[in-house]
């Protein structure tokens, strides 16, 4: 406590003091004012336990020392329930229980992971998906100290991808989709029995190169390279060689695929 009545945290050294015949006359004090410092972690730690994503921390042992409030409402574990349990033991289903392990293994060796999905099984037992970052946590001398995750709940969003997907496969009409490289990402079940080709065999393949007769390529490839730009064809008429050699007529329709943050 300062002379003004200030109350200011310290960090000490207690150090013995000896006379010249090696006999103790005391203590030597070396401090550190760590006032600011203290504030500045409990205002990370207010940050991180009211902010609205999912997030936990473990140590370099894999054990729980960060449980945020979200986590706490998504999960139902309270911070009891999961402080020092160890994370991937205890929480993380068994067929995710080495990959989740091998994600903080990373960041505990300093190498960053975004964008990792993976299952939590909820205190009532429900199971759902977590997109997470993992971070490394050092202290202030650039220590690794363990691992903070921050998680975001994609269950809803998996659903519906899904339903979406089976909305495709089970369409009446053909559909397929190819991704910024031209290679082939959706092939549905109507294109399987007009065209005669599995899904195994054109999966990874270049459409236009592969499944388009010579004289369409160039001017399919440029209705794909404009949708890939955002500008979308409408009753566009080529033909499609089938497996049997069968010259097909199509009508397509060209629209521009975009993740959940707008990104073609």
């Amino acid at each position: 406590i300062t002379k003004a009545g200030a109350r200011i945290e310290v960090l000490l050294n207690a150090t013995t003091r000896r006379n010249e015949h090696g006999k103790v006359i005391g203590v030597v004090g070396i401090g550190q004012d760590i006032t600011a410092r203290l504030a500045q972690e409990r205002e990370y730690s207010k940050l991180i336990d009211t902010a609205n994503a999912p997030i936990f921390g473990v140590d370099t042992k894999g054990s729980v020392n960060v449980w945020n409030q979200c986590a706490r409402k998504l999960v139902g574990y309270n911070t009891d329930e999961v402080m020092d349990q160890n994370l991937v033991e205890e929480f993380i289903t068994t067929d995710y229980q080495a990959s989740v392990q091998a994600v903080l293994d990373r960041a505990l060796h300093g190498e960053e992971t975004a964008n990792f999905e993976f299952p939590l099984i909820t205190k009532a037992g429900a199971r759902i998906e977590i997109l997470l970052n993992a971070t490394t946590r050092r202290d202030e001398h650039g220590n690794i100290i363990g691992v903070v995750g921050i998680g975001q709940d994609i269950t809803f969003r998996i659903a519906q991808e899904r339903e979406y997907s089976n909305l495709i496969n089970n369409a009446n009409a053909p559909i397929f989709g190819v991704d910024n490289e031209g290679m082939v990402n959706v092939w549905n079940q109507c294109a399987m029995h007009l065209v005669g080709y599995s899904t195994e065999e054109v999966m990874g393949h270049r459409l236009v190169e592969e499944f388009i007769t010579k004289d369409y390529q160039a001017s399919v490839q440029t209705v794909l390279d404009k949708a890939l730009d955002g500008e979308e064809t409408a009753n566009f008429e080529f033909p499609l060689m089938t497996k049997a050699g069968v010259r097909l007529e199509v009508l397509l329709n060209a629209t521009t695929r975009r993740d959940e943050q707008g990104n073609i």
